[in-house]
């Protein structure tokens, strides 16, 4: 993994303490176990990032969503899982949550970056892809994959 996307996670462990990470074997795992109630996934970038993929079943939602929009439909006891690219924005949305009252919310530990650099599936309209929209250039050298689309900004 590249030392850079290592360093965004430390950052977010360190800048978001109290919030429960989860790495991407567990989810992939939690994922895979029909005996498990599955999480909501949160996909909190913007359209353009989502289009270009995002795990499968996931939800996509602004980023700066309120916290009671987000929540609306789900059940209270509803485990969540969100995430982003790299997992920053995915800590703000999901400390916002938790904040709100919801105790079965985790940040996706490395976030689609991380999940993409070790190969696990992606869907891009209903189709797997391994693409993923690398957020700007910079960030975009936290993949170990090129990225799709040169100049995006």
């Amino acid at each position: 993994m590249p030392r850079a996307l290592d360093a965004v996670r430390r950052l977010v462990r360190w800048r978001f303490p109290k919030l429960t990470q989860i790495s991407t074997a567990e989810l992939a795992d939690w994922l895979s176990d029909p005996a498990r109630v599955p999480p909501v996934l949160l996909d909190v970038r913007p359209p353009a990032e989502y289009a270009v993929s995002h795990l499968a079943r996931a939800r996509r939602v602004d980023p700066g969503a309120a916290a009671a929009s987000v929540l609306g439909d789900l059940p209270p006891d509803q485990p969540i899982v969100v995430y982003c690219s790299a997992g920053y924005r995915s800590s703000i949305l999901a400390q916002r949550l938790h904040a709100a009252g919801r105790k079965h919310v985790a940040n996706f530990d490395g976030a689609i970056f991380k999940w993409a650099n070790e190969g696990r599936p992606l869907e891009r309209d209903g189709k797997l892809t391994r693409e993923v929209h690398p957020y700007s250039l910079l960030i975009g050298r936290l993949m170990l994959l090129p990225p799709p689309c040169e100049g995006a900004g």
